[in-house]
């Protein structure tokens, strides 16, 4: 048969997503924590945790946990019986109760619903993949620091709509990802991820209406306490998919300065270890860059389909519930993987100053026109002095002449400004505003909200 005649079969290792096409998450501590087998211990879990809650008698507690472990069930199996009911945690609850013997059978799953285990294997799935992120999130937030302090007054170009702005640091553009981060970790660490608990229809009709049940089981799972149930109350998944989605905004932002930055026109910073080609041999690619700038540029679409399910009818939903798992667990991937990433980008960035100071010239002046205007306003009031300078600067920038050697031919500044006094305005490196002392101030910020151990 031709390799290209060849499609998969049933077979699970040829139809399972080992992250071929996705090398953002592929082999992120993440992709473990989010794959079907953790979300299979989750579902377990919260089981196990039920029957806990409920006070089950100590022999059939133990045999449950003894049978509540990933390995003795099999997920595709599992994924393909869910085809029958719409959900998972239907078949797995058959294969449980048949594994734990007829006594314990009848504390499996009492008095609770299929969403009260799935959505608690979410929050649950949500929660352990969290610590891996707040980990990588607050080791970026550590490098960012340690480089905008050793390059607090670093001078370079700053960017405005791709043009030469005026000076700034590379420790305020440094310090500004940090605050990004820190955005970004803080609002992911507060969340609170609930655990989720109603019966039927939220009622808890089939517990007894024991609303004690609600705490008794967030306690078991280790999760937040609901209020209420939450079945067609989505704001933990909606808020958990824009928390995600900043994050990726957060760490995009910093790809998107580090792929400007590391083109070869510019060479201002350079990833520790560059992407090889496999065509050009000397290719050094920003591949973490590049696969942070993708992962942001996927997550808003999944923070998207998790506020559209908000809009949720009746006490349990059809189809906006079922659109939730897969979106959640591939906002998740992709937020560990680009916070994988961004902690490895920071730690080994590269940052060449002298690329940064020779680009500082590159215009001959023009980059501290604004700081000539000023000078000139009290000498030959503030509307000359912006004609002369604006003027004056695209005669510069036309001829590919010095913006010092422009002035000086001008007839009107004659006897006005001391040569001298021309040059050291036209120095970049003494026009940087309060750009280190914001630094310092940016970077007295800490993190408001504890990570969570893992």
């Amino acid at each position: 048969m031709n390799s290209a005649d060849h499609t998969p079969d049933d077979n699970p290792t040829d139809t399972a997503d080992t992250g071929l096409l996705t090398p953002g998450w592929a082999g992120s501590p993440v992709e473990a924590a989010s794959a079907d087998r953790a979300f299979l211990q989750a579902m377990l879990d919260a089981e196990a945790a039920l029957t806990r809650a409920l006070g089950a008698p100590p022999t059939v507690r133990a045999r449950i946990e003894e049978a509540a472990r990933a390995d003795r069930f099999d997920p595709r199996d599992l994924g393909l019986r869910a085809r029958e009911g719409g959900n998972p945690v239907i078949p797995l609850l058959a294969d449980l109760r048949a594994a734990v013997g007829e006594e314990a059978a009848a504390w499996v799953h009492r008095g609770a619903t299929s969403q009260d285990i799935l959505d608690t294997s979410l929050m649950l799935v949500a929660r352990r993949a969290r610590a891996h992120i707040l980990a990588d999130l607050d080791a970026t937030a550590a490098s960012l620091a340690r480089i905008a302090t050793e390059h607090r007054a670093t001078p370079m170009p700053g960017r405005t709509l791709t043009q030469h702005a005026v000076p700034t640091t590379f420790g305020l553009k440094a310090a500004g990802w940090r605050h990004l981060v820190l955005d970004a970790r803080d609002r992911l660490a507060s969340l609170a991820l609930p655990a989720q608990l109603g019966g039927a229809a939220g009622t808890l009709a089939a517990l007894g209406g024991r609303t004690g049940l609600l705490t008794a089981y967030a306690a078991e799972t280790g999760l937040d306490e609901p209020l209420l149930p939450w079945h067609v109350l989505r704001t933990p998944l909606a808020e958990l998919g824009a928390a995600l989605a900043l994050t990726g905004g957060a760490l995009g932002k910093i790809a998107a300065d580090v792929l400007v930055l590391s083109r070869t026109e510019i060479g201002e910073v350079t990833e520790g270890a560059g992407g090889t080609s496999s065509a050009m041999p000397h290719k050094a690619n920003p591949v973490r860059a590049t696969l942070i700038a993708a992962a942001a540029r996927r997550l808003p679409q999944t923070a998207a389909v998790l506020l559209s399910c908000l809009a949720a009818e009746d006490e349990r939903p059809a189809g906006a519930w079922h659109a939730e798992w897969q979106t959640l667990r591939e906002a998740l991937r992709l937020a560990g993987g680009a916070a994988r990433d961004a902690a490895e980008l920071t730690a080994g960035l590269t940052v060449q100053e002298h690329r940064m100071r020779a680009n500082l010239d590159l215009t001959e002046g023009l980059i501290v026109s604004e700081r000539l205007i000023a000078a000139l306003e009290p000498l030959v009031g503030p509307q000359q002095a912006r004609q002369i300078l604006t003027r004056a600067s695209r005669t510069a920038a036309a001829e590919w002449t010095p913006l010092e050697d422009v002035l000086a031919e001008l007839p009107e500044l004659h006897d006005v400004l001391d040569p001298a006094r021309v040059r050291a305005l036209l120095d970049p490196t003494t026009y940087l505003g309060a750009a280190p002392e914001l630094t310092d101030r940016a970077l007295s910020r800490t993190a408001q909200t504890p990570g969570e151990e893992r």
